[in-house]
């Protein structure tokens, strides 16, 4: 009897530990999913702020994350996209440095990994289905009115129109043109008016692609913006005194107010100049009263929607993601159209920085001096 006793004891613990033993292995084989984050670059300030707060939002929802920045090379973002796959990535969200992303992309496809694209619409691509962004025509809206409301051109006239020169973002990102856009929808009937004289090239819209070409910014570099904006100084614009400059985001609008400080034409009055991501150096210029205006696009909302929507999506359920439009039918990457989910962006100027940006939290007051 008691050798019985002992035997069924034995068998117990035996199978205690087998159960428990079998429960560490289907721990470890569930694991959390990765989720791999692609950035394009570093030298333009939001993009390193994105990256942070999907990881952070990723990981708030249980997820491992990893994070890679592509400086702004395409070969280099696509390496890193695949080293994400080679480690198992589940769902990738990307904002890609240009078209060149594609064959990457269809690597994610291969491997039946779901790709958001993050920001920046993936062109000439048919292996992804979903985008998350802003209102980019609203971007440009915003940054018209900006100029609108500076130069107050609903009051100006023909026998003393103003003047304005035109830089766009760069040419590999499908968000310039409708940037520029919805700039141009406020501005040129100003122009037809003769209110408003362009200085330099000028595209009506972004399907001039010859002349929007040599307005655009290859890669959103801020040096090329500068050089641009020193040459025009000298030359085109010898002869005027610009009064606008519709610059598309902080980074270029901050170089090209370097260029005119060098001008003494401009020595205590700097032209209206837009811009765009709501940067510290440029808010603080703002409430300084050298760059006009930014639109402000709340990336940690982008951020959050995004991780969202990744989560809904590796879960199979239908995506909800609140405060962003679903639109079906306007970004066609050229192959398919894509789901789209829109944020709002917001008029950043003098007037309103402290209650948008300061007490939002979106900045913290201490940087602004």
């Amino acid at each position: 009897m008691k050798k019985m006793m002992c035997l069924v004891l034995g068998l117990l613990i035996i199978g205690s530990f087998a159960f428990a033993g079998g429960g560490a292995q289907q721990s470890t084989s569930s694991q959390a999913a990765l989720i791999g984050l692609a950035m394009p670059e570093t030298h333009v300030e939001r993009w390193v702020q994105d990256g942070a707060n999907l990881k952070a939002e990723a990981e708030a929802k249980g997820y491992r994350a990893e994070v890679a920045f592509g400086n702004a090379d395409q070969n280099q973002q696509n390496q890193q996209i695949d080293s994400f796959l080679t480690n198992g990535a589940k769902l990738l969200i990307i904002g890609s440095v240009n078209e060149g992303v594609i064959s990457a992309v269809a690597n994610a496809a291969r491997d039946n990994a779901i790709v958001i694209a993050y920001d920046r619409l993936i062109t000439g691509s048919g292996d992804y289905n979903y985008y998350i962004t802003f209102d980019n025509f609203k971007v440009g809206q915003f940054q018209g009115m900006g100029i609108e409301a500076g130069l107050d051109l609903k009051n100006a006239t023909s026998a003393n129109p103003k003047y304005i020169t035109l830089f766009a973002g760069s040419p590999t990102d499908n968000n310039a043109f409708y940037f520029f856009d919805g700039a141009m929808d406020i501005l040129n009937p100003y122009i037809d008016a003769g209110v408003l004289n362009v200085v330099g090239p000028y595209p009506r819209t972004s399907v001039d692609r010859s002349a929007f070409m040599q307005i655009a910014t290859e890669n959103w570099m801020p040096n090329i913006a500068k050089a641009r904006m020193e040459n025009l100084l000298s030359n085109a614009a010898a002869n005027v005194t610009l009064d606008a400059v519709l610059a598309p985001n902080d980074t270029l609008a901050r170089a090209i107010l370097e260029a005119c400080d060098a001008d003494a034409k401009y020595n205590g009055k700097l032209p209206v100049v837009s811009g765009q991501d709501a940067e510290v150096a440029s808010v603080q210029s703002i409430k300084d009263g050298r760059q006009y205006m930014t639109v402000f696009k709340d990336t940690r909302a982008l951020a959050r929607g995004a991780i969202i929507l990744a989560d809904a999506l590796l879960k199979g359920q239908t995506p909800n993601v609140p405060g962003a439009r679903l639109d079906t039918t306007t970004y066609n990457t050229g192959v398919k159209t894509v789901q789209s989910y829109l944020l709002e962006p917001v008029i950043v100027t003098r007037d309103n920085y402290q209650q948008i940006l300061i007490t939002s939290g979106a900045i913290d007051a201490s940087l602004i001096r």
